[in-house]
């Protein structure tokens, strides 16, 4: 590709053509603020809040979507550019709701920090706030029409990177919102529930449903015994929130102030992603002996299972029954736990910290109270327990933490178990157990290479028992259908296959700090990697806790008792279920 040379702001830059003008700016270290931009997504140009001057034309320019040009003159911060800058965020903040103060997103909104650095105080312009009603779209998540600024991001990356589709504009000009399709609620859609539309929102017009009140409410309640599970990518990822840099690994302060919030016992969900494994794993091999159908799909993502479940309804022999690492513990909580402790598990409250919406949805699915009870009382995503660690005061960057560890029975893991954090670290973790429980012989090289990565599709073959084991790994909802795809059309066979609804897995999960993007989330997955270097245990099938858990009560992987309480089945659901239930009628 030929290369061009330009001068912005009076220094010489060279770049390839095909460059955007933004991108050549940033070379030099020139930053421009942007609000519909986002680097993984297409350019669209619709805020000007990029405008750049052109001093051979006059002409102001979009830089996110104007390409650099031969011999171009620009200037950045000419009195021209920055009066249009500043001009088109008043435009934003006329029509926007005056509510910053009570705003989710507040201290974390992209229009309130470019406001601030333009150095907005006060509005020359007509002030008339768009009066949108909230709405509630499932169990997830919640959209503030109000505040859209009508960017085009979450309709972008729903698109390109989810494959769903489920957002777009409709009405025109002042009126013109982000709404779905039919405008029904996201629960009645193909939506994932996975909140990457969450994840890219500049302001507070797509949320979180917060379940923080519901937890407070257990934890004050003296006849509840409440007890939290956290997700393995949380301890790469929280510190984030309190200034720490992406892929601080953060364990012993999670566990620390968790505890000072008043949760009787903390756990890990990482006892869970092991007894995934044995479970998972376990049910592969017997697919293998059986001849049952092939390739086996993991199950762990509830975003990937609800696109499957709509999209593929053919696959759904093909995912594997059990349950995510979240729903086996909660079951275990209210079972086995509950049978050591001598506690009625009427009166166990389980929460899950997760970085993921959808984690939200899948506790309300209406299979998941096989311990009699609703397994999981509340879920909070990485962002709401960072709030509630701020409300009550801990100073979470300066705790002194040294050694807090997880609470016994359900708290020790692998290293194993900590890496499904990422994409392709289910896989590998499979991989690891798999190997040694078919080959009787010790794993020498755990690392996986060639799964690991954000390719939008990983493959390795691996040879157990001179048969060759082929497997796939896949992140982002668009990559995961192609691969599919791929599959059914003969292109492709595979006897495993990893999917993770968010793009490099859970480190991008829908509930995790923002702002994020690739650069962040593989930092957090370096983290992720880091804990499971320095485990001692780094197999799943050698966690002495699960290795327990089967002797003194599942008695083994697939039993009975395990397939009461760690599996569950799946249902067909058509694209627009409320449409095609109103037809039925």
């Amino acid at each position: 590709m030929s290369e061009i040379t330009l001068t912005i702001e009076g220094q010489q830059v060279t770049v390839e053509s095909g460059t955007t003008i933004l991108e050549a700016a940033r070379k030099l270290g020139i930053e421009i603020p942007t609000l519909c931009y986002h680097p993984d997504l297409t350019e669209y140009g619709s805020c000007r809040v990029c405008d750049v001057e052109d001093l051979e034309s006059g002409n102001l320019l979009a830089s996110c979507v104007s390409l650099a040009e031969e011999g171009m003159k620009l200037k950045v911060n000419s009195a021209r550019a920055r009066q249009a800058r500043r001009m088109n965020v008043e435009l934003l903040l006329a029509s926007h709701p005056n509510e910053c103060l009570t705003c989710d997103r507040n201290g974390s909104c992209e229009l309130q920090d470019i406001a601030h650095n333009l150095g907005i105080s006060e509005i020359d312009l007509p002030i008339e706030p768009k009066n949108h009603p909230a709405i509630k779209i499932g169990p997830s998540l919640k959209q503030e029409p109000s505040k859209c600024i009508l960017c085009g991001r979450c309709v972008r990356l729903c698109e390109e990177i989810q494959g769903v589709s489920a957002l777009d504009f409709t009405n025109r000009g002042f009126n013109s919102v982000v709404t779905t399709a039919f405008n029904l609620p996201k629960k009645d859609i193909n939506c994932a529930n996975c909140g990457q539309c969450a994840t890219v929102c500049p302001t507070g017009a797509i949320t979180e449903i917060r379940e923080i009140d519901q937890v407070w409410k257990a934890l004050e309640d003296d006849s509840k015994h409440v007890v939290v599970q956290t997700a393995p990518s949380i301890e790469a990822t929280l510190g984030e929130e309190f200034g720490l840099t992406p892929g601080s690994v953060v364990t012993d302060k999670l566990v620390a102030s968790l505890r000072k919030l008043g949760f009787d016992k903390v756990f890990s969900t990482d006892f869970a992603a092991d007894l995934t494994i044995m479970e998972e794993g376990n049910e592969l091999l017997n697919r293998f002996q059986t001849g049952r159908k092939l390739p086996q799909l993991t199950s762990c993502c509830p975003g990937w299972v609800k696109f499957c479940e709509h999209n593929y309804p053919e696959l759904l022999p093909n995912l594997s029954t059990a349950k995510s690492p979240q729903q086996m513990f909660s079951a275990l909580a209210k079972t086995y736990y509950a049978e050591k402790t001598g506690i009625d598990p009427q009166d166990i409250y389980t929460v899950a910290i997760m970085p993921c919406t959808a984690k939200k949805f899948e506790k309300d699915r209406a299979e998941m109270n096989d311990s009699g009870y609703k397994d999981t009382d509340a879920v909070l995503t990485t962002r709401e327990l960072a709030r509630m660690i701020k409300e009550v005061g801990i100073c979470f960057s300066s705790l002194e933490a040294e050694n807090e560890e997880f609470d016994e029975l359900m708290g020790t893991h692998s290293g194993a178990s900590v890496i499904f954090g990422t994409t392709g670290g289910v896989m590998e973790a499979a991989l690891r157990t798999v190997y040694e429980v078919l080959t009787k012989d010790e794993l020498k090289e755990l690392e996986f290479e060639e799964v690991r990565g954000i390719e939008g599709a990983k493959e390795a073959e691996i040879e157990i028992n001179e048969r060759t084991i082929k497997v796939a790994a896949t992140h982002g909802l668009a990559n995961a259908a192609q691969l599919i795809d791929k599959i059914q059309a003969g292109e492709a066979e595979y006897h495993f296959i990893e999917v993770m609804a968010c793009p490099t897995g859970c480190v991008g999960g829908g509930g995790q700090p923002l702002p994020t993007n690739t650069e962040i989330k593989l930092k957090r997955a370096q983290g992720l990697y880091s804990i499971d270097q320095s485990d001692e245990i780094r197999k799943s099938h050698e966690n002495p806790q699960v290795q327990k858990l089967y002797d003194e009560f599942l008695v083994k992987p697939l039993s009975g008792e395990a397939h009461r309480l760690l599996h569950t089945n799946y249902e067909q659901r058509n694209e627009y279920d409320a449409v095609a239930d109103k037809k039925a009628k």
